[in-house]
């Protein structure tokens, strides 16, 4: 998981929503994905997805057996699909996602007894670091939105003086 938490490291970096994962054969990281939708112009690039792609192509295999996924954040529906098509073995997860997570906290695909395929899901690993770097990340965000909010009415409060000024004749001098 601290691999998981490195990717999602370079996320953030990037201006991402820090999510990060790892796929592992026999103890071994195979192949590492973060969140880039938004640089990459992808409502799929999520970390998962990322991750099991890269993984595939170092297998040579659409499948991928035998293969554990470690993730920052509990997945969403597609990411949780995706696992499942690729035979993933397991999931580790770091931090519940109580909006759109799919492996217990909003619905749970995984012990969907109706789908074909089941991978074993596991949640909580590094939790408390995992959702700590996602509140973090969502601070500062909220904070640099507050600052050039701040800035514009700065701005717009500085233009109506001098506009002011200037009609009544004043030119400050």
């Amino acid at each position: 998981m601290r691999e998981a938490l490195a990717e999602a490291q370079r996320a953030w970096d990037l201006g991402e929503v820090p999510v990060g994962a790892v796929v592992v054969k026999d103890g071994v990281v195979i192949a590492r994905g973060f969140n880039q939708p938004i640089a990459g112009h992808d409502p799929t690039a999520h970390a998962e997805i990322v991750a099991m792609r890269a993984a595939a192509q170092a297998l040579g295999n659409y499948r991928l057996p035998g293969c554990e996924l470690y993730v920052t954040l509990e997945p969403c529906v597609m990411c949780s699909g995706a696992m499942m098509h690729a035979r993933l073995a397991k999931l580790v997860y770091g931090a519940r996602d109580p909006k759109t997570g799919a492996a217990g906290s909003v619905v749970d695909l995984f012990a969907s007894e109706q789908l074909n395929h089941h991978t074993a899901a596991a949640g909580g690993l590094l939790e408390e670091e995992c959702g700590n770097l996602l509140k973090a990340f969502f601070a500062s965000r909220r904070a640099a939105a507050r600052a050039a909010r701040v800035a514009r009415d700065n701005e717009a409060e500085r233009a109506a003086i001098v506009a002011a000024r200037l009609a009544g004749g004043d030119t400050g001098g």
